[in-house]
């Protein structure tokens, strides 16, 4: 991810979080239902696959305002690492911890999540909202796997239709944006030698990733 992508997100972070919520400060409009619809999609799917949770740990990469990490500590997880670039984002999902009675479970860090020290292993890892400003998507999945014990999980943005051309339109002036057909992540997932599944979702495609385990 680039400074460019991490300033934007930083400015960004109130309006970013009030996306996931009724604040009058969320924009409105067909474009806005559908783009919720697929956060609100792939929010439940993550949740429902991070099971087992109880005493758990997760990764949440991209963390932004927390709210993977508050709800997967919320359910049980008995650690849960948000990375983000954005100190905005992080100011926001630290305060959100706190306020669900969870802080003491969720640890909030400012990082490069490829260079970020990591010596432990999770139990899940999400990687929701992140892909989208990557450049070098195999890098980070090589490094999801490696960290992650039971479960991965991926949205990674469509590429083509309306959905796509309004987005690369609004982002040109924002930051770096990368979008993906089906068969490019297929393909991606497959050189990982891991168990995979992909499932649209909107201007989403959500993947399901098992690290390949020793034999």
């Amino acid at each position: 991810m680039t400074e460019r992508t991490a300033n934007f997100f930083d400015r960004y972070a109130v309006d970013f979080n009030a996306i996931y919520g009724n604040s009058d400060r969320a924009f409105d409009g067909v474009i806005n239902r559908l783009f919720r619809r697929a956060m609100l999609l792939r929010f439940e799917r993550t949740l429902a696959g991070c099971n087992p949770i109880e005493g758990a740990s997760v990764i949440d990469v991209g963390c932004g305002p927390g709210h993977y990490s508050v709800a997967l500590a919320r359910a049980g997880a008995a650690r849960v690492l948000g990375l983000d670039f954005a100190p905005g984002m992080l100011t926001i999902a630290g305060q959100a911890a706190q306020a669900a009675g969870v802080g003491q479970r969720c640890t909030f860090a400012s990082g490069d999540f490829l260079t970020y020290p990591i010596e432990e292993k999770f139990d899940y890892a999400v990687v929701m909202g992140f892909m989208d400003y990557i450049g070098d998507a195999r890098a980070v999945i090589d490094r999801v796997c490696a960290i992650t014990r039971r479960r991965a999980f991926f949205s990674f943005p469509k590429a083509g239709g309306p959905l796509a051309w309004q987005r690369q339109l609004r982002y040109r002036s924002r930051c770096d944006l990368f979008l993906y057909r089906e068969a490019q992540i297929r393909k991606l997932m497959a050189s990982i030698g891991a168990a995979f599944s992909i499932d649209s979702i909107g201007r989403d495609f959500f993947v399901t990733l098992e690290p390949a385990r020793p034999a």
